[in-house]
C-alpha cells in the first residue's frame, strides 16, 4: 500500500540534535491509603513510547517517569535520559515539583508524549493540563492524559500546545459527551465525523484509534484501512504515540514542516506497516508483542522519505 505522506530526507549531516527530543511523561506507583492491596506499578508503556520515538528516527528521549520506577523503566529503556518526577509516601506525584521538572524539559525538548502509564488523580490531571497549556512544544495526549482531560471541567478552555489527540474509542466517548458530541465512535459510517468533530471542537489533530485508525484534524479526515487483528495487544498503542512524537521531533527543523495531521497520519501507517511485516514474517495472525514492532520501525517509515 502506497504511503499517504512524504517525509523530508534526513540531512547527511545531521547530529543527534538535527532530529530532535522527545519527553514522554508517563509511569505510576500509586499506593492508596485507603486500599493498599490496589497498588498500582506501571511503566511499561512509557518505556515503549520511548524506544518507539527513538525507533521512527527522533535523536533523543527523556523519560520522565515517578522516581521509585525510574531504575526499572531506564533497564527496558537504557538509551533513553532519565529525568525521575518526585512522589510522596504513597507514591502520588507531587504536582509543584513534577511542574517545575516539566517546564524545565519543555525548554530541551521538540515533541511530548504524555499519558502511557500515568495513573490517575489531581496531581496528575494538574501535570496534563500543565502540559497542554503551553504553546511552545507540540504534544501527543494518550491513555491517561486524555481520561485526566476527561474528568476536567471545561478542559477545552485550557489547551494551547499543538496537540495530537490518540483515544480509543471508550477514551474518545469519555472527551466526547462533556463537548456533546454525539458521533458513535464504534460505528465505521460515523467515525470519520466523530474525529473531526473532536478535532474541530479542540483544534487539535484527533487519532481515533480502531481496528480502521481515523485521522483528522479541523478541515480534513483520513482512514487508514488496513485492519490487522495483531495489533489488539497492550502497549500497541503507546507505541503510535511515540512514532507519531517521533516524527513531530525529527521535523522540527525541516522547511517547510509537516503539518501535524500529515505526521500523524505517517505514524498511524507506519505502525500499521511494521505490524503487516511481523504478520507476514511470523505467519501468525496473534501472539505479537508491542515490542515486536520496535525493530520493524525503520524499515516501515524509511518508504516514506524523500
Amino acid at each position: 500500500m502506497t504511503p499517504p505522506v512524504t517525509l523530508p530526507p534526513r540531512p547527511p549531516m545531521g547530529h543527534k540534535g538535527t532530529f530532535g527530543t522527545v519527553l514522554v511523561i508517563g509511569g505510576s506507583c500509586l499506593v492508596p491509603s485507603e486500599a493498599p492491596s490496589r497498588a498500582v506499578r506501571m511503566f511499561g508503556g512509557a518505556a515503549l513510547a520511548a524506544l518507539a520515538a527513538l525507533r521512527s528516527g527522533c535523536g533523543l528521549a527523556r523519560l520522565m517517569t515517578p522516581a521509585p520506577l525510574l531504575d526499572a523503566a531506564l533497564s527496558v529503556a537504557p538509551v533513553c535520559t532519565g529525568v525521575p518526577m518526585p512522589v510522596d509516601t504513597a507514591g502520588e506525584i507531587i504536582p509543584h515539583l513534577a511542574a517545575q521538572a516539566l517546564d524545565h524539559q519543555l525548554a530541551q525538548c521538540h515533541a511530548v508524549v504524555i499519558g502511557p502509564a500515568l495513573g490517575g488523580g489531581l496531581a496528575v490531571e494538574q501535570l496534563v493540563l500543565r502540559a497542554l497549556g503551553q504553546d511552545r512544544v507540540p504534544v501527543v495526549a494518550d491513555a491517561d492524559a486524555l481520561n485526566a482531560l476527561a474528568r476536567t471541567t471545561d478542559f477545552a478552555r485550557d489547551l494551547r500546545a499543538a496537540l495530537v489527540l490518540t483515544p480509543h474509542p471508550g477514551e474518545f466517548e469519555r472527551l466526547a459527551g462533556p463537548l456533546g458530541i454525539t458521533h458513535d465512535a464504534t460505528h465505521e459510517q460515523q467515525r470519520p465525523l466523530a474525529a473531526q468533530s473532536l478535532a474541530q471542537r479542540l483544534g487539535a489533530t484527533v487519532v481515533l484509534k480502531g481496528a480502521r485508525t481515523v485521522v483528522s484534524d479541523t478541515h480534513d479526515h483520513w482512514t487508514l484501512d488496513r485492519p490487522n487483528p495483531a495489533l489488539a495487544t497492550g502497549g500497541s498503542g503507546d507505541i503510535l504515540a511515540g512514532i507519531i512524537a517521533g516524527l513531530i521531533a525529527q521535523t522540527h527543523a525541516s522547511n517547510p514542516r509537516p503539518s501535524l495531521y500529515d505526521l500523524a497520519r505517517a505514524g498511524v501507517w507506519a505502525h500499521a506497516e511494521a505490524a503487516r511485516r511481523w504478520t507476514e514474517t511470523s505467519h501468525a495472525g496473534s501472539g505479537m508483542l508491542a515490542s515486536d514492532l520496535l525493530d520493524l520501525l525503520p524499515q516501515s517509515i524509511e518508504p516514506m522519505r524523500r
